[in-house]
Order: structure tokens, then sequence, then C-alpha cells
């Protein structure tokens, strides 16, 4: 049942990523972000790696998002073209998926005991992150944060060039 769940959510992920690209309307392109990175986290927790997947829905599916989602609006891009509503069948499987997701949830909780009785596992824990992190990762991780730190300051140097 797992080896089920796990390549039917990697199809999402991959189905989500694909859509990503081939949106025309760029809100469109950030809720299939979402898609994915929701279907992502749900593989982390497949491979009994809660902590990352909890990381990657407050983080990822969360907290970016919303900021791509503020700076599609505040930019204020076009609709599309042609005006119509091309996603009209969405809703027939919206509503069967949704369900089929509650059911999901309802079986993890009722199963949740036989889960609780398995012995803890120190490699997705948060100990064994901040260690990895910390200690055997700490150049990539002070280099990242000084790209990071590089882009948000030249992001502030274009936007104030428009005032």
């Amino acid at each position: 049942m797992i080896q089920i769940l796990f390549f039917l959510f990697a199809a999402v992920a991959v189905g989500a990523a694909i859509n990503v690209l081939a949106q025309k309307h760029v809100l469109y392109s950030a809720l299939s972000l979402i898609v994915m990175l929701t279907a992502v986290a749900v593989l982390f927790i497949l491979l009994r790696a809660d902590f990352l997947a909890m990381i990657q829905v407050i983080v990822y599916a969360g907290a970016i998002m919303v900021l791509f989602t503020f700076v599609i609006m505040l930019l204020n891009l076009p609709r599309d073209e042609d005006g119509e509503d091309r996603l009209q069948w969405l809703k027939f499987i919206g509503i069967p998926l949704g369900l089929f997701f509650l059911f999901l949830v309802v079986a993890t909780l009722w199963n949740v005991e036989s889960l609780r009785a398995a012995p803890p596992r120190l490699i997705g824990s948060p100990e064994a992150i901040g260690h990895s992190l910390f200690i055997d990762y700490l150049l990539p991780f002070e280099a990242t944060s000084l790209l990071i730190l590089i882009a948000l300051v030249g992001a502030v140097i274009f936007a104030k060039k428009d005032l």
C-alpha cells in the first residue's frame, strides 16, 4: 500500500512540476507549484521523515508560496488573451480527488497506533538534520546564506532604480 501511495504522489509531483512549465498564466503555475511541494511533503511522510515534511509544508508550500503569490498580485500581470477559462474540467476531477485525500487522512489517523509502536529512527530527526547541517555541511550552508544575502541586496538595488 505504501509503495502504491509513493508512486501515486511521485506521479502527482512530476505532473504538477510539468504543469508549472506548461501553464500560460503565472498564478496557475504558482498553484501547481504548491501542489508539487505538498506532494513532495507527502513523499517525505511516506519515507518516515516527518520533520522534513513539516518543514516542506511550513516553509516552502506556506511562506515562500505566499511571497510568490504576493509578488504575482503586486506585478498585476495581464489576464489570458483569449479570456475563456480553459480549466473548467478540473471541477470534475477536484471533488473526487478531494474525497480520496480525505479518505487517506482518515485511514492514516485510523492506523496511527501501529505507527506509534515502531521504534523512533534518528535519520530524519531534527537532531540528525542539525548535526549534519552545522557540522558536516557547514561551509555549503554558509555559502548558501551568503548567496541569499547577495540576491536580497541585488533585489533592493533593482527595486530602487525604478523609483
